[in-house]
């Protein structure tokens, strides 16, 4: 079995685990079937990782921006020798609704709406469009620029909130839920064929 967390509180499962079968604790010294060239690879978040190595099995050989919308949004790019180079982190939807909540004395808590015009004429509109607006131009401004230098790379799009946004997108784009999960999957393999 493999453990990923971002959290500090896997000791427990990890115990139980072992108990049972052999367990590997993913670490960016884990070792996976791609290069780190990550300045602080103890610092690297082992979604981010897991999610690479995913990708990097799905499309061998290629340019990879791997796009995770989730609590936070993950931008991170892997060459086509398979070497994970880094990337960008930004805060997620939810987590913007929330911040301009909480840090502001007098904005509405609001949740992301499909139908949400790109202008607001009331101040839930304006909150929704600029967080949903605002995270549909990012995307769309990494995924231009790696597409203008990487015309034949590909661009995964993965966690809770990539269908959310997928639609709006409007590059060829690859979405895979499980992207981790399969990144994961292939650590494990790569750990039992080189043990």
């Amino acid at each position: 079995a493999i453990v990923s967390s971002v959290r500090s509180d896997t000791q427990q499962l990890l115990k139980h685990l072992n108990d049972r079968i052999p367990t590997i604790e993913f670490s960016h010294s884990t070792p996976a079937p791609i290069k780190i060239d990550y300045k602080t690879p103890e610092t690297l978040g082992t979604d981010r990782l897991a999610a690479a190595v995913g990708a990097n099995n799905l499309f061998p050989n290629d340019e990879l921006l791997v796009i995770d919308i989730g609590t936070a949004i993950t931008i991170d790019y892997v060459c086509s020798e398979g070497e994970y180079l880094g990337g960008n982190i930004s805060p997620g939807l939810n987590l913007r609704f929330s911040a301009l909540h909480q840090l502001t004395h007098r904005l509405p808590l609001e949740q992301a709406q499909e139908e949400t015009p790109a202008i607001g004429k009331t101040t839930t509109e304006a909150i929704r469009g600029g967080v949903q607006e605002g995270i549909k131009h990012e995307l769309s401004g990494y995924i231009h620029d790696f597409i203008h230098k990487n015309r034949t790379g590909k661009v995964i799009l993965t966690g809770g909130d990539a269908f959310f946004f997928a639609k709006t997108i409007k590059y060829p784009i690859f979405v895979v839920c499980n992207l981790a999960m399969i990144g994961l999957h292939t650590i494990l393999d790569y750990n039992a064929e080189n043990n």
